[in-house]
């Protein structure tokens, strides 16, 4: 690929660059860089999408009914995403933490959506909580990704679905009527009706309200019976409820069973899907239960502990957005979820933000981010799976997309293909299936333009890692013209400075640097790779490049 990374026209290309891969791993950083949460990088993927690491597992559950375009099962499985671990494609993004979908089990039927047949390809349609879906791959293997990710600085973040089962089939039962209820349907009108109603129908929706005792649902019972671990699993549900001292109720058996990827594997975090479609406190117990769990995983593994940051779990409270800083408005009443077990919630507005300029971007993100959200954090996207709506659906501003995401503060998440501009309008494809292509892997083998977007997004996602400022910072405008700014980021003993220039003249540039580097001081940009010196508050530099990151060697 080195060959590959020429410098292209400003005709061709928002931004020029004249490095090479390697020169995206190179960049500078300390030993002693912390790993924080509000400033991480990360990558999200569909588990099924991504990689197909294990051609012997596709077809291991019968789910061969025809289906619509991009609405079954394509092969993509934890052991792909190894693959891609191992090749150091993550740490070459600069990822700091890989967000997977749900590695649990699927229902084994599928419905139709009037699309045609559609599976749980995605792993949000719960049939079994205790079980990695076979499809994605084994117990064994998710033990060695997160081992693997850790031993590389990476963390693991999975996906934690409480609000819903699966939908029903012809061989997925529905769940007791003390567990889940089949309507309404939400009618979205009030904070009641998000909560005490199926989000769609056929999908029925967990009594997370509920603390009344209910026994284990039987076709659980059944299978574990089959699998020849019942005992084990009942053993284990009433050490959890004797410990906690929880109701048996449906929420808490499925905290119990979400935890225990913490306890037995060490992930770092959840993200949490349909958040604001239960009570918030039932997200407050969520965080206890994880808290506790990741202590016993610390306390069982002293030899695995990364560091000292806690459990991490960011809520998919869906049209949140960071303008309302910590409240989000259901009408008829307003929920602080940061106040109710969140570290971070999503910030759906950014993809609609990122059309702001530079300075209006991040000056506004700094500011709420420094202040009102002190101690807390948001997830900035600017394309998911299940936002119709992304900044740049078309793939026409693919550099804009992943500067203004990069160097945001708060945390990046790069949505798998984001940095090979894999295509969203899939013909034919119907709904959210157009966002969930495979990874178009096959284009980095042949085209010139994707591969230099890679490079882009490696240069920003690796200086991002490598800095906290970036992300976790307070930002402060240098110059409007040329468009200079710094961030500076503190946490005890660790402080961490950096210069960023945007739209740039290619060639030779003189930008100021304020007081943030003292006269006489060597840095270097981390963009071309070049090194200079700070002379009168400035620096003289000249790179094919219109993107400046200065670090201080």
């Amino acid at each position: 690929m080195k060959n590959i990374l020429l410098t292209l026209s400003a005709s061709l290309l928002l931004f020029g660059c004249n490095c090479t891969k390697e020169a995206a791993t190179k960049s500078h950083v300390s030993t002693q860089t912390p790993f924080v949460w509000e400033s991480a990088n990360v990558y999200f993927l569909l588990i099924d999408r991504f990689q197909n690491g294990n051609p012997a597992n596709d077809k291991i559950i019968n789910r061969n009914k025809p289906t619509g375009i991009l609405r079954g099962f394509e092969g993509g499985d934890i052991r792909g995403v190894i693959q891609k671990l191992d090749e150091g494609y993550f740490t070459n993004l600069g990822i700091n933490a890989i967000w997977m979908t749900p590695v649990v089990e699927q229902i084994h039927g599928s419905v139709d959506e009037g699309t045609g047949n559609t599976y749980g390809f995605h792993g949000y349609w719960t049939k079994d909580w205790t079980a990695v879906d076979p499809s994605y791959g084994t117990r064994e293997d998710l033990k060695e990704l997160v081992e693997k990710a850790h031993a590389k600085g990476i963390r693991i973040m999975l996906d934690a679905v409480i609000n819903h089962t699966g939908p029903v089939t012809d061989i997925d039962p529905v769940y007791p009527s003390d567990w889940v209820r089949t309507s309404p349907k939400c009618t979205y009108q009030s904070y009641d009706t998000y909560i005490n109603c199926t989000l769609v129908e056929n999908l029925p929706d967990v009594k997370t309200e509920s603390n009344a005792n209910v026994a284990l649902p039987p076709m659980l019972a059944e299978k574990w019976k089959k699998e020849g671990r019942y005992d084990q699993e009942v053993a284990e549900l009433d050490a959890f409820f004797k410990k906690t001292g929880y109701p048996r109720a449906p929420k808490y058996y499925i905290m119990k069973w979400l935890s225990d990827y913490i306890t037995d594997y060490g992930i770092d975090g959840y993200r949490v899907d349909t958040a604001k479609h239960t009570t918030e406190d039932v997200w407050a117990d969520f965080k206890k239960v994880c808290d506790q769990a990741f202590a016993d995983f610390k306390k069982n593994n002293p030899s695995k502990v990364m560091d000292n940051n806690g459990f991490f779990t960011v809520g998919e409270v869906y049209g949140y957005n960071i303008g309302a800083k910590r409240q989000y408005d259901f009408g008829d009443k307003k929920v602080d979820y940061y106040a109710n077990g969140f570290t971070g919630l999503i910030n759906f507005d950014f993809r609609n933000e990122a059309k702001m300029n530079y300075e209006e971007l991040f000056s506004k993100y700094s500011k709420i981010l420094q202040n009102d959200l002190k101690g807390n954090t948001v997830m900035n996207y600017v394309t998911s799976h299940d936002d119709g709506y992304p900044f740049d659906k078309k793939r026409e501003k693919t550099f804009e997309s992943g500067t203004k995401l990069l160097l945001a503060p708060g945390i990046s998440q790069v949505y798998y293909g984001d940095e090979t501009a894999r295509n969203l309008e899939i013909e034919g494809s119907q709904g959210d299936a157009t966002l969930r292509s495979f990874m178009n892997w096959d284009d980095l083998k042949t085209d010139r333009i994707k591969n230099q977007l890679l490079v882009h997004y490696q240069l920003l996602g690796t200086f991002r890692k490598n800095h906290p400022a970036v992300g976790g910072g307070v930002h402060q405008m240098i110059s409007q013209s040329p468009y200079v700014f710094s961030r500076s980021y503190s946490n005890g003993n660790y402080t961490d400075q950096v210069v960023v220039g945007l739209d740039l003249p290619i060639g030779k540039k003189e930008i100021s640097v304020g007081t943030v580097f003292a006269n006489g001081t060597k840095v270097k940009d981390a963009y071309s790779n070049v090194t200079t010196v700070v002379e009168n508050g400035k620096v003289t530099i000249d790179t094919n490049a219109t993107i400046v990151l200065l670090e201080k060697l």
